[in-house]
């Protein structure tokens, strides 16, 4: 008990240890206005570097990141069915399905699944 607990001390002031000497190492120091502001071809920026962003683009693409994650949880239920009981494999398969399904509706009754509003 007592090892481990030194040894993850000595880990973690190793670890600390390179941390401190990486972010020593890696500062720059010539900080003037041409390396900080954006290249356009050698001349002077004439609008701002942020273009807007479409925020029904991004709530499309949260939509999609969440419906992909739940369809890789999706595929590990299919080859469970012979190693479970098949109550509980049906039940947490159900359940899993009904959470998905009830996300779809919600998404599709506050209409961001049209792509026009």
């Amino acid at each position: 008990m007592k090892i481990m607990f030194f040894m993850s001390i000595i880990f973690f002031l190793i670890s600390n240890m390179f941390i401190f000497i990486s972010s020593i190492l890696s500062k720059k120091t010539n900080l003037d206005r041409e390396k900080c502001s954006p290249f356009e071809c050698g001349f002077d920026p004439k609008c701002l570097p942020r273009i807007p962003f479409s925020l029904h683009f991004f709530l499309i693409t949260v939509i999609f990141l969440i419906f992909d994650v739940e369809i890789a949880l999706i595929f590990p239920i299919i080859p469970s069915f012979y190693m479970t009981n098949m109550f509980i494999w049906f039940k947490t398969s159900i359940f899993f399905l009904i959470m998905l399904l009830l996300g779809l509706y919600h998404e599709w009754n506050q209409k961001m699944l049209n792509w026009t509003y």
